[in-house]
């Protein structure tokens, strides 16, 4: 069971300012996209000049926390872009790109963020595409707003929206989670450790169990970081049974992320540890 979600956006989309211009970030391989953006200059396509370039190698040394990095600083919208799919300059650089996405829309998809993020491929001969796609996805942006941890928006960011995406940059470090999220197309092609193949529904139900489990986990840990709490008090904000909270905190307590300060009407009080 998960904890319900937040309505994190702005409610009156009027309020937005109709002359926003959003920041948007783009990690774009040096092989691919990043000629294709090049192309789209040199043959003078019209795009929005709202995107800032980061140049990368491979779309898969995009790691995760940099999008969570990103997000947190307010961003408004994430574009990564690479090698269509079997033509990777390094293999399969840009299989490990989709798999990281994927786990990120899995994540943001708690807080409703998952829109402002998206994963496109685009080779050096399509500079009309490049056009094409920043073009859309600014307007898409653009019709959002501005992102609710930026902040342009007066009534955000929340602290527990913050909380949220902390515990979130947590679950992309986790070294349990990026094994699982790079070994998928070992997994999925080869086996597993007993040379069982598993197919990708079955992979991908494992891998959403994994990473929302994770989530909450670390979700209480940031809480307990922000304020000691009983599990009574934990279950009330984070909608779950107390029982099921109890089972995160003896984990994240085995873990060593959590400990016992003082016990208050007769409930324990726990406390993260940094």
């Amino acid at each position: 069971m998960t904890e319900s979600k937040d309505n994190i956006e702005p409610n009156n989309k009027s309020e937005v300012k109709k002359d926003f211009e959003p920041k948007i970030l783009g990690f774009l391989c040096n092989w691919c996209s990043y000629a294709g953006a090049d192309l789209a200059g040199v043959s003078r396509l019209q795009y929005p000049p709202n995107i800032r370039v980061i140049r990368v190698m491979c779309s898969g040394r995009v790691d995760p926390v940099f999008v969570a990095d990103a997000l947190l600083k307010g961003i408004d919208g994430i574009l990564i872009l690479g090698c269509h799919l079997g033509d990777c300059h390094y293999g399969e650089g840009n299989y490990e790109a989709k798999a990281n996405y994927e786990m990120l829309q899995i994540l943001l998809k708690n807080i409703e963020l998952e829109k402002r993020v998206e994963l496109n491929w685009v080779s050096a001969a399509e500079g009309t595409y490049f056009s094409q796609i920043v073009s859309d996805f600014t307007e898409n942006i653009r019709t959002m707003g501005p992102s609710p941890l930026s902040p342009k928006n007066k009534d955000f960011p929340e602290k527990s929206l913050i909380s949220k995406m902390e515990a979130i940059k947590r679950v992309v470090s986790d070294g349990r989670i990026r094994k699982l999220v790079g070994r998928e197309r070992s997994i999925l092609n080869q086996g597993n450790v007993y040379e069982e193949k598993v197919d990708e529904d079955k992979y991908a139900n494992i891998l959403e169990e994994a990473v929302q489990t994770e989530y909450i986990r670390n979700y209480i840990y940031v809480t307990l970081k922000n304020n000691p709490s009983s599990v009574r008090d934990l279950s009330r904000k984070l909608k779950l049974a107390s029982s099921e909270v109890l089972s995160h905190i003896l984990v994240l307590r085995q873990r060593g992320l959590v400990n016992l300060t003082t016990i208050k009407d007769l409930s324990p009080i726990y406390i993260a540890i940094e």
